[in-house]
């Protein structure tokens, strides 16, 4: 499964990150800003309207824990995607290479799939060590769906395919960054 394979990349990136100076607060909470300003920005700000393929939801976020950090992998019906962290570590863009282009869609698309589960919500706190959250971005507020860690990471439960298809979003940033040094 690809999640055996994701997380401890993403350990080993956060672990090994050292700053080589005290970082300063725009940069420790450079995710955390970023993660906000991705679920409060309103999707005509973005320059997203809806469409035939993407009626209701034009993005998610998926927070997930991963150690003592979280994880959140965003994506937008345009094809754009990141992956922020409450730690020192991040993938931002990813829309100029067509293989994120194409997972960053699916994500959204099987999003919209889980409308109808999600709850409007103006709580965007990050989830619980044991639970993960994904935030629908639609054209009318941000809507919820949570669930636990565990049956995700076993591949069983409802949002599996969610889970499974922002691990590909994350791959496929990941190669495109290597690619890029």
């Amino acid at each position: 499964m690809l999640f055996r394979f994701i997380a401890p990349a993403i350990l080993i990136c956060i672990a090994h990150v050292t700053p080589a100076e005290e970082p300063k607060k725009v940069q420790k909470d450079a995710g955390r800003d970023l993660r906000k300003m991705f679920l409060t920005t309103s999707p005509e700000q973005f320059d997203i309207q809806p469409s035939e393929g993407y009626p209701r939801v034009c993005g998610i976020a998926m927070d997930w824990p991963i150690g003592e950090n979280i994880a959140t992998v965003t994506s937008l019906s345009d094809g754009s995607a990141s992956v922020y962290t409450t730690g020192a570590f991040g993938i931002i863009g990813g829309i100029g290479v067509e293989s994120v282009r194409t997972a960053a869609k699916k994500l959204v698309k099987e999003a919209d799939r889980h409308y109808a589960d999600s709850v409007a919500t103006h709580d965007l706190s990050y989830p619980s060590r044991d639970h993960v959250r994904f935030f629908l971005v639609t054209f009318h507020g941000v809507r919820l769906i949570e669930t636990d860690l565990r049956s995700l990471q076993e591949g069983r439960g409802k949002y599996a395919t969610l889970f499974n298809l922002a691990q590909d979003v994350i791959g496929q940033l990941r190669m495109s960054s290597e690619h890029t040094k």
